[in-house]
């Protein structure tokens, strides 16, 4: 198994004689549990979590002490994050506490293309590895056109569809 900082690196990556298929790293999430904040306060921190150089950052409602719901917050960074993302957890949420857990994630290599369609540029993401090979359209892209044209992304999935 290979491993790496910087994804876009993967593709000049060898395993021994033939090209490397799989990719991983090693990233950390950093969890925590409130059970004293509102939606748009959790909603807050994580958009400075993903400013502060988070990877993924995702909720999960637990039950907490006297009974009390509660929400875990996990937020997945690089070792070179973690100082930053630790500093934000504590500013921006209620925690008095972080748990540090370092995992593997495996990750398809990824490749972006511009098409130039009668709609305008879609960027269009290429994933591939692990013997899987897929494409979708940027959700940007697709919410652009949807917005000018007055119609659904269902619609405009299909126009593309005609232009390839």
């Amino acid at each position: 198994m290979m491993e790496h900082e910087n994804s876009e690196t993967a593709n000049d990556m060898r395993a021994i004689g033939e090209e490397a298929e799989e990719i991983s790293e090693i990233v950390l999430e950093l969890s925590c549990n409130v059970d004293d904040m509102t939606a748009e306060d959790i909603g807050f921190a994580i958009e400075r979590l993903y400013e502060s150089g988070a990877l993924e950052v995702y909720t999960i409602p637990v039950g907490m002490k006297k009974n009390r719901p509660g929400t875990l917050l996990r937020a997945v960074c690089t070792e070179s994050r973690k100082q930053s993302l630790v500093e934000c957890l504590f500013r921006h949420t209620s925690t008095i506490g972080i748990r540090e857990t370092a995992t593997r994630r495996y990750i398809l290599r990824r490749q972006m293309e511009t098409l130039q369609t009668p709609y305008g540029d879609v960027r269009v993401k290429s994933v591939s590895g692990y013997g899987v090979s897929r494409q979708k359209y940027e959700y940007e892209d697709l919410a652009r056109i949807a917005r000018e044209r007055g119609i659904g992304l269902s619609e405009v999935r299909r126009l593309l569809q005609e232009e390839a």
